[in-house]
């Protein structure tokens, strides 16, 4: 009789665990892709660089922005740039002396 009901338990907790599984495995499918670029920026000196890849079948705009470390350094924002399905820009952009923060928007 306790063998029964161990094995029942065990059994309990096999589709209980499963069901779990099954219910995170379909709420990872039906999470919404972001629909952006993929942009990788980095500093070198007084440069910042983005590069940036559309995989998505629609179009999105970025646009690099640098913020310098200088109080009188003035911070500058590229032109923004349409990346269309599955194409890659380089962005970059700069200051007279230090970067402090760079990063790209998505419109």
């Amino acid at each position: 009789m306790r063998t029964t009901r161990r094995v029942a338990a065990a059994g309990l907790i096999v589709a209980m665990a499963g069901s779990a599984v099954a219910v995170s495995h379909s709420a990872a499918q039906e999470r919404p892709r972001p629909r952006t670029a993929a942009c990788s920026t980095w500093v070198r000196g007084s440069h910042a660089t983005a590069s940036c890849f559309n995989p998505n079948a629609s179009a999105d705009r970025v646009q690099l922005h640098v913020e310098c470390a200088r109080w009188w350094d003035p911070d500058m924002d590229a032109r923004p740039i349409e990346v269309g399905p599955a194409q890659h820009v380089r962005l970059a952009e700069r200051c007279w002396k230090e970067i402090r923060k760079a990063w790209v928007s998505h419109r």
